[in-house]
């Protein structure tokens, strides 16, 4: 049988369990997200928790222009749409992605108000909720698991270290296990669950990173998405790198692949990887690198790695 024929676990010829994939299977095609900016804040910068943020934080560099939290949600929804029209024609289907900051750290009444608006507008099918582990009760979830029942929801925390040192230095100010229950009470609630982790962070090593597979898959997530280190302008853990460099491992782009296509290698196979990488505009690095490959590309080196490996998601992996 050639490689392109065959079916891995998950039910297409890809080596990996892909968010594309897993859309075409559920929905028959495409499911386009559209960022939104709801105003949120977080704990970590309001004052509850801390203030500055998480040192490697600049949600400018990744929010989407059309994103502007005067504007109301649909409004942001339209422009969002047409701005991807450009690239993804036949996209008919949307989730309102709320992306920016900490997404359920508001009142309960303001959280409705806001993914209410998102629902209403034409072609909506669900939100993809962005969030830190410390900002869930169990009324919101609840609240979450009767939306799950009529719309496609997704709860996506950012965990970016299954260490409690690393999440010490880089200013989380929640541990793990505060990760891991607020991700259990989440998929306890039938509501769809991500990851969000972050390799490079100062002080992992390689093995550290490499173990965060088997860590993150004993976990109840649907989905996890993986992001390198990016060293951005006018952030903290810019300028530790810039008095000490020897803390952190700064990937280069064969290097990278390499850590993912290991990473999944021991990834449970049910688990959808929907992104390998992260992407902002070249002017927001301080310390440019892999500027002039875009994610596409990258995933094509991986899918590509996989191949020349002979290798797919959860080959090496010996657990449930």
């Amino acid at each position: 049988m050639k490689s392109a024929d065959k079916k891995y676990p998950w039910g297409d010829s890809r080596r990996f369990n892909s968010y594309a994939g897993h859309f075409a299977r559920t929905y028959g095609g495409r499911v386009q997200k559209v960022s939104v900016d709801a105003g949120f804040t977080c704990p970590n910068r309001d004052g509850s928790l801390g203030r500055g943020g998480c040192t490697y934080c600049d949600n400018d560099s990744f929010n989407p222009s059309y994103c502007v939290p005067r504007k109301p949600v649909c409004e942001q929804i339209a422009e969002g749409i047409e701005f991807h029209a450009r690239r993804y024609r036949r996209a008919d289907k949307f989730l309102a992605y709320f992306q920016a900051y900490s997404n359920t750290y508001a009142s309960l009444d303001r959280l409705k108000k806001a993914y209410s608006e998102a629902l209403t507008y034409p072609g909506v099918i669900g939100l993809v909720i962005g969030t830190r582990p410390d900002c869930v009760d169990s009324e919101k979830l609840d609240y979450l698991a009767e939306l799950a029942q009529k719309y496609h929801v997704v709860l996506e925390y950012g965990v970016e270290s299954c260490y409690d040192r690393t999440l010490q230095r880089i200013n989380r100010r929640h541990d793990f296990e505060c990760s891991r229950k607020a991700i259990e009470a989440t998929a306890e609630r039938g509501i769809t669950t991500g990851a969000h982790l972050i390799f490079g962070l100062p002080g992992e090593t390689v093995q550290d990173m490499l173990d965060e597979a088997d860590i993150i898959s004993g976990l109840p997530i649907h989905s996890v998405k993986f992001h390198q280190l990016q060293l951005l302008k006018n952030t903290v853990i810019t300028q530790e790198y810039m008095r000490s460099p020897s803390d952190f491992h700064i990937f280069d782009v064969p290097e990278y692949i390499d850590l993912i296509t290991k990473i999944v290698e021991h990834l449970r196979p049910d688990i959808v990887v929907e992104r390998i990488a992260g992407e902002v505009p070249p002017r927001f690095l301080a310390v440019p690198a892999w500027c002039s490959l875009r994610n596409d590309q990258l995933l094509s080196l991986f899918e590509k790695n996989l191949e020349n490996k002979d290798t797919w998601q959860g080959k090496l992996r010996t657990k449930g």
